[in-house]
């Protein structure tokens, strides 16, 4: 879960896909670094052929690339750098940690991060992987709820399986 927290208070809760195995996302305190409203990563996306059919769903931008494809850069949008090459942004969730390092969100919750907060926001990633669901990634995070995810202004402020988060560690 990613938490905005404004006046010491989570105002939004948002369902996250973090890193995968072998690229695990950083924890640690960090401080949003730049905000972009439409970015791209120059290191992961798709190969199509030259009718634009994907030959490869989760390549590396040095992938070879066959004659008359193309590397084709992944979206990134609503996107907030927070270390190196990891942000927030949105993008698919699976319901397990599927990124290369990045923090994933819905759209409709990256907007609402990226328009409530500043370069220099402080970002503090806590928890880790939960090993045990790469051998089970079709089941679904949020059992019961068809795939979709609440409303935050509606319902519980925070999913029951876990605490709320700590507290801010600046002052």
């Amino acid at each position: 879960m990613a938490y905005l927290i404004q006046n010491g208070h989570p105002v939004l809760a948002s369902p996250i896909s973090s890193g995968r195995y072998g690229h695990f996302t950083r924890t640690g305190s960090f401080k949003v670094l730049e905000k972009e409203r439409s970015h791209y990563s120059s290191m992961y996306g798709k190969i199509v052929d030259a009718n634009g059919n994907t030959i490869v769903a989760d390549a590396d931008a040095d992938m070879q690339v066959p004659h008359g494809g193309k590397f084709i850069p992944a979206p990134m949008h609503y996107f907030m750098r927070f270390n190196g090459a990891d942000g927030m942004h949105a993008g698919y969730l699976p319901g397990y940690p599927a990124s290369h390092g990045c923090v994933r969100m819905p759209e409709q919750y990256a907007i609402a991060f990226f328009n409530s907060i500043s370069v220099g926001t402080p970002v503090t990633v806590f928890g880790r992987t939960p090993a045990g669901r790469y051998l089970g990634q079709s089941e679904p995070v949020f059992p019961g709820r068809g795939g979709r995810f609440p409303d935050p202004r509606f319902g519980p402020r925070f999913d029951p399986r876990f605490g709320p988060p700590p507290p801010p560690w600046w002052p």
